[in-house]
């Protein structure tokens, strides 16, 4: 009872605290979504203007090929609040989220897909938890019916492993739409790695937190960029970006068959000097060396892993280049534009 009255006081504290009309930044990475932000900016600007608080909108044009570009460029010239982050390439939608984190100004940011998977409406019950003094709110898919069986299936299977393998606790189901407080906000800016893994950097800072369950719907035009040979190799990069426990497994591994080793020589010694010199077999021979080799080539592609990973640290190279920011109006409250 005394803990609950704890964090009722604390929360309270926090509330309290909290600005009346804090500027909101959409943070909208896209890559060849031309297609459907113009339902994306439907949408969201029917929920944000209702809010009746300043917003902003950070597109991130992660190198798309089509015409995404232009079809922001055209509505910030009309008038929609904010920017747009052109980068050089296309660098991945981790360095597009470094890139929109570090240009936004407001004082809660709002990840978010173009795509409309991640529900507009959920934006007010976002602030309504962020009021109440938490400063991280995120959608939680309580429903993924629109993804497949296979897609479903493997991604509660890592969710499981990566939180039963690192040292931070990661949300099941939860994706990168969520608001963040500038607190969060400034504390992502410290960590400077160049492989990044967005949903375990959120859980990894901490802060108080809130979970939304919302059904995932299906896109609302164009189609998805993920394929599972990436998904695939996303898993494996979130997973050795926080935990070094698959190397520790092949060290104890190597001296649990070093162990095996030492008491199957100690047997034919044994068995010799009773029985006499006897001629191994063949197959029980080649079956040890092909076991015993695959073995070896596991754990050096798992030591590979890590090595490559280093090795992309200790370059240096910055996460994203921006090429150009095309610049559009300032915040807007209730539809109308502000210069404050």
């Amino acid at each position: 009872m005394a803990t609950r009255t704890q964090a009722k006081v604390y929360f309270e504290r926090r509330s309290q605290a909290r600005l009346k009309t804090p500027l909101v930044s959409l943070i909208v990475p896209v890559f060849n979504e031309a297609e459907v932000i113009p339902h994306f900016l439907e949408e969201t600007n029917k929920v944000l203007t209702g809010l009746g608080l300043p917003f902003e909108y950070i597109f991130v044009d992660d190198g798309s090929h089509d015409t995404t570009a232009d079809v922001v460029a055209q509505n910030l010239k009309d008038g929609l609040p904010g920017k747009l982050i052109g980068l050089s390439r296309n660098f991945g939608k981790e360095a597009a989220l470094t890139a929109g984190l570090s240009h936004v100004k407001g004082d809660v940011a709002i990840v978010l897909d173009a795509d409309l998977q991640d529900p507009p409406s959920l934006v007010p019950q976002m602030i309504e938890g962020w009021r109440s003094g938490y400063d991280v709110v995120y959608g939680m898919r309580v429903d993924r019916s629109s993804d497949t069986f296979l897609k479903r299936s493997t991604a509660g299977l890592f969710y499981k492993l990566f939180n039963r393998l690192a040292h931070i606790d990661m949300p099941a189901n939860a994706g990168d739409f969520r608001l963040i407080d500038r607190a969060v906000i400034e504390a992502l800016h410290k960590l400077p790695e160049r492989n990044r893994f967005m949903k375990g950097l959120f859980a990894w800072v901490g802060f108080p937190s809130l979970a939304i369950p919302y059904e995932r719907p299906a896109r609302r035009a164009g189609e998805g960029k993920w394929n599972y040979w990436k998904l695939w190799n996303f898993a494996i990069d979130g997973l050795t970006a926080f935990t070094t426990l698959p190397l520790r497994v092949w060290l104890y591994g190597g001296v649990g068959i070093a162990g095996l080793a030492l008491v199957y020589a100690l047997y034919t010694i044994i068995k010799v000097l009773i029985y006499g010199v006897d001629v191994p077999g063949y197959a029980s021979l080649m079956v040890a060396v092909l076991f015993f080799s695959g073995i070896q080539l596991l754990s050096i592609g798992m030591v590979g892993e890590y090595i490559a990973r280093l090795f992309g640290e200790a370059k240096q190279r910055p996460v994203y280049l921006v090429q150009d920011v095309i610049t559009g109006a300032d915040t807007k409250v209730d539809g109308k534009a502000s210069n404050d």
